[in-house]
């Protein structure tokens, strides 16, 4: 998606929504205390030869503290408000989604709520979530996830009307290469082409097209509001003897063993998602 061009402002405003709202309201103190105090700095009434200069870049520090002691301050309490709005407009997309049957409850959002939602669903499985706005030099990546010591990429494309080429697909796989990333994942509202498939096979490359996504949100989001069950309750480890079953990287759930029948890894023992074939999360062993 193209991003409209911004100002100095916006950007600290952007990036200051990025954060938790409570953090933004401490980043607007703390700037506000430091520019302060080198704001009400007193200054020479009088330079001795030689230190001219010092006296003009002293003054400038003190003009710019000056104002910025207000202005820095206001655009941190602006970007903590965009940032509570968000998070309260991500729950709101993550209930609507989950209540909803329609099949078109995905199309009416725009590219930017559809980012969110996505980047939402992801941290009701346990993923911390950066939200890249994939304007920049890094291969149009909308999300960046970490979980277990792993990053993963994620390229969100709110197309109805389109499917998914495998030319994204395979941006996204140059990308993941280039930037050490574990996995990553291309999350539309539509479809994929049958290439785009073929090429993801093997690639730990996870297509998420418009049902699978709403399944995932609902699932993410039942999850989150039931409460953990006692000891007896749990399921019966999947894991070997003194191993320990790690999270499905998409749907959380714990993995199984499973041996590898095909290809270069053939023979070798690898994390796979008990819920294979509608979920393809693998992770290596050791």
């Amino acid at each position: 998606m193209a991003r409209r061009k911004t100002s100095s402002a916006e950007d600290v405003m952007d990036l200051v929504a990025m954060l938790p709202w409570w953090a933004g309201v401490l980043l607007a103190g703390l700037t506000y205390f430091a520019l302060h105090h080198v704001a009400i700095q007193p200054m020479a009434v009088t330079a001795e030869p030689g230190q001219v200069g010092a006296m003009v870049t002293q003054t400038l520090w003190r003009t710019l503290a000056s104002i910025g002691q207000y202005v820095l301050p206001i655009l941190c309490l602006a970007g903590a408000a965009v940032s509570a709005w968000r998070r309260r407009e991500r729950k709101q997309l993550i209930g609507n989604v989950a209540r909803s049957e329609a099949a078109d409850v995905l199309d009416g959002m725009s590219w930017q709520q559809f980012e969110r939602l996505v980047g939402e669903g992801f941290r009701l499985q346990g993923y911390r979530v950066v939200e890249t706005g994939g304007g920049g030099a890094d291969g149009g990546i909308d999300l960046v996830l970490n979980k277990d010591g792993d990053k993963y990429l994620v390229q969100c494309k709110q197309w109805r009307a389109f499917r998914v080429s495998v030319q994204l697909v395979r941006e996204l796989y140059g990308v993941m290469a280039a930037k050490g990333a574990a996995g990553g994942f291309v999350v539309t509202s539509g479809r994929f082409t049958d290439e785009a498939r073929k090429f993801a096979e093997g690639r730990n490359i996870q297509l998420i097209d418009g049902t699978r996504l709403r399944a995932l949100i609902k699932q993410a989001a039942a999850t989150s509001q039931q409460v953990p069950a006692g000891p007896a309750a749990s399921a019966p480890s999947t894991a070997a003897p003194g191993d320990t079953a790690p999270s499905c990287p998409i749907c959380t759930q714990a993995m199984v063993r499973r041996t590898a029948k095909r290809g270069a890894n053939a023979g070798n023992e690898f994390w796979g998602c008990p819920g294979y074939p509608s979920c393809k999360g693998t992770r290596p062993i050791g």
